[in-house]
């Protein structure tokens, strides 16, 4: 539709005034640090990693000089100044308010010489039987873990619909407003949870075998006799069959940052597909409000693994002088792999090619924007990724824009309300049979095809030529609204 000059779209409208919780397009703006509603923290230096014996020539292993630099600030921002410092073993961060942070992505370089498999092997295999190391997909170079605590829990005792905000419990004891709480269903046998998630048209889930679950972290507005009621829509049905519960949200590590510098590793050739050893830069593992700011990653076998909650990674760059696989014409395997919630990926450059250059896999709320690569692929890796969003990215040639994977019978690729807004190719794409249920969303997509815009089926908003429908960024977009109201 047309609106005062803008090209807008059927489901959004100029300012948000056309969109329903309970619609198909759901409400992204929850992604990132601090639920969208905070900037990225900026602490004062705390400790400077000359002092503990770093030398940062390039020559000198510095990895003991950061052990004891960590081990020894407990909490606060650790400066590492221009230089270039050798490390052949890990960094874990795993504790919360703890920040590396560079001169910048010019000046400082963190240079692993040693991969993960070297350091402490894990070996286990694809779903087909390869051996292969499990850093081929798993684990960090630099790593931030933690725990998300259970206990308290509550049960729901009334089903509630997508884009409710109301749940009915069994108790409200000690639930008080302004508790970060979690919503959260398993699977049954036959897999009617996943099926759900995949809006009745999922294909094979043969070999998912119950393995499903569904969460939603929102915060407790008001609580009632016998109901709470949260700040944000449920993005998914809940069913008494799916055993719902109402836990808290409690992460051991939380506010752990970093920042402005390069994490390199040597430039050898790509060894190919499942044949990857662990150059992987940073893991990220059941921590929340995390961030990765003005960060280059370079020659790696798998750039940034999430899964974690309500973190921003913003100005990244992703590049490598490695030799390049022929099979793949890649020199990576997985840029940014994400299998947790609500997180936050803006403003990043990808100047090579992994063969899964964004990866989601049973996740949702995640948003990706205002991006740009050589030829992006948006990997969606199966087991119901849901609710995730990409919008206003540069996917550079677009010969293999849906190019993904994931093992057989584990559904779609892509499940419900995956939306992509604003994605610009070189070339003309064409509507991706088979990849997604009709509750896809694509809106300001590169594509020489008829639109369509059923509200029960599909739904393909073609990219004007030379123009992009308005707002250019969705996410921005919902996340001013929200903040307005």
């Amino acid at each position: 539709m047309e609106t005062k000059g803008m090209l807008t779209s059927p489901l959004w409208g100029e300012n948000g005034e056309l969109w329903k919780p309970e619609g198909r397009l759901p409400d992204f703006s929850y992604a990132g640090y601090g639920c969208g509603n905070k900037e990225l923290p900026r602490p004062a230096v705390t400790a400077n990693v000359r002092d503990f014996g770093a030398a940062g020539d390039g020559e000198q292993d510095d990895t003991e000089a950061f052990e004891r630099a960590l081990a020894q600030i407990g909490t606060g921002v650790l400066w590492i100044p221009p230089g270039c410092y050798k490390l052949s073993g890990r960094l874990r961060l795993n504790r919360s308010g703890v920040v590396l942070r560079g001169a910048g992505q010019e000046e400082t370089t963190l240079h692993f010489t040693r991969h993960l498999t070297d350091i402490s092997p894990d070996w286990g295999a694809t779903t087909t039987g390869e051996r292969t190391s499990n850093y081929s997909w798993s684990g960090g170079l630099i790593t931030i873990a933690g725990e998300f605590l259970r206990g308290g829990v509550v049960s729901i005792v009334r089903d509630a619909a997508y884009g409710e905000h109301t749940l009915y419990v069994d108790s409200t004891a000690g639930l008080m407003p302004g508790d970060r709480i979690e919503v959260f269903q398993e699977d049954t046998p036959d897999n009617s949870l996943a099926a759900h998630l995949y809006s009745g048209d999922p294909g094979d889930m043969d070999k998912l075998w119950g393995s499903t679950s569904a969460s939603l972290v929102a915060e407790i507005v008001s609580v009632g006799e016998d109901s709470i009621t949260i700040n944000r829509a449920l993005r998914f049905h809940v069913r008494a069959e799916w055993q719902p519960v109402i836990r808290p949200f409690r992460p051991t590590v939380d506010e752990v940052g970093i920042e402005d510098l390069t994490l390199e590793f040597p430039d050898v050739p790509y060894a190919g597909h499942f044949r990857e050893l662990g150059y992987n830069g940073v893991a990220i593992t059941q921590a929340s409000d995390c961030w990765i700011d003005g960060v280059t990653i370079r020659n790696s076998d798998c750039g940034i693994i999430l899964k974690g909650s309500f973190c921003t990674v913003r100005n990244l760059v992703m590049e490598s002088h490695r030799q390049p696989d022929l099979a793949s014409g890649c020199t990576g395997h997985h840029g940014i792999y994400i299998y947790g919630d609500d997180n936050l990926v803006e403003s990043f450059d990808y100047r090579c090619s992994f063969i899964h250059d964004i990866s989601v896999s049973k996740c949702a709320g995640n948003v990706f924007a205002g991006g740009r690569g050589v030829d992006l692929c948006f990997d969606h890796h199966k087991r119901a990724p849901y609710a995730n969003l990409f919008t206003d990215i540069d996917a550079g040639a677009g010969t293999r824009l849906w190019k993904s994977g994931g093992g057989a019978a584990l559904g779609r690729h892509c499940a419900a309300r995956e939306t992509f807004w604003n994605i610009y190719a070189k070339q003309l794409q064409p509507y991706p049979e088979g990849f997604a249920p009709a509750s896809l969303n694509l809106v300001g997509y590169p594509t020489g095809e008829a639109p369509s815009c059923l509200t029960d089926g599909r739904w393909m908003e073609p990219l004007p030529a030379g123009e992009c429908i308005q707002p250019v960024n969705l996410y921005q977009a919902q996340l001013r609204r929200r903040m307005l109201r």
